[in-house]
């Protein structure tokens, strides 16, 4: 009988391993996937062409067997950058533009939104606070586990670059900041500045369930606070940019 009930708890426990490797080989392959799309089809939109996924596919192959990308009959342009697309209310879950952190190798599409569901896929831009190219704090939201992981090692004059189709908006990091999971001040914006706020989870190495959504208190929050770069031929004064730490927030 004993040897019946161990035979069953370990043919258990296999299934619950494989169930739990699956789950986290399909959460990872999706995110790759979405963010290889989204990456390809934000090039294709800088470049005027209307991104599909038979297209995405087709270059995917190209590239696999010649090494190099298809050429398109379009060029990379400079949009418009000005107030009046700045200013463009993004749709839900629409993709707004793509982050780096070149010293860290960061490089993430951003996704309008911070619930779990684009925390997954994307780093989110948290709903009510500024869009990139207009005063206020632009703040973007991350799992410590995945897009914002490489944020533990963030330093003061990090060098952060959020890409629109309105234009590439360049920050500089400050300090940082350990905030508790109620702490909404690290959102709030400076009269006449363009900053950027960038939010996640901490510890980092903290090993457990992860939050769910920005602002529950279920965690502190690790937060990075930064200035925008004047263009250089505007530039009066030396920009910076600020990383905090402390538990997930989102404004009410």
């Amino acid at each position: 009988m004993t040897t019946r009930w161990l035979r069953a708890a370990e043919w258990l426990f296999l299934v619950a391993g494989l169930i739990a490797v699956d789950a986290y080989v399909w959460i990872n392959a999706s995110s790759c996937a979405y963010q290889s799309y989204q990456d390809w089809a934000f090039d294709e939109t800088m470049r005027g062409l209307t991104p599909t996924v038979k297209g995405f596919i087709a270059d995917e192959i190209y590239w696999l067997f010649s090494g190099s990308r298809a050429k398109t009959s379009g060029s990379p342009e400079e949009l418009p950058h000005g107030p009046s697309q700045a200013q463009r209310q993004p749709k839900p879950s629409s993709v707004i533009g793509r982050m780096r952190i070149p010293r860290l190798g960061v490089m993430a599409m951003v996704r309008e939104g911070a619930d779990g569901g684009t925390l997954e896929r994307a780093v989110g831009h948290i709903p009510g606070t500024a869009l990139p190219g207009t005063e206020g704090n632009v703040a973007l939201a991350g799992h410590r586990d995945t897009f914002f992981r490489p944020l533990r090692n963030i330093r003061k004059d990090d060098a952060i670059e959020l890409e629109t189709t309105g234009g590439t908006y360049r920050y500089r990091v400050e300090s940082t900041k350990i905030v508790t999971p109620r702490d909404v001040s690290v959102l709030n914006s400076s009269p006449n500045q363009k900053t950027l706020t960038l939010v996640t989870c901490y510890p980092f190495y903290y090993i457990g369930s992860r939050c769910g959504n920005i602002g529950r208190g279920e965690c502190f929050l690790c937060s990075v606070c930064a200035s925008e770069k004047a263009p250089p031929e505007a530039a009066s004064s030396t920009p910076f940019a600020t990383f905090s730490t402390g538990p997930r927030v989102t404004r009410e």
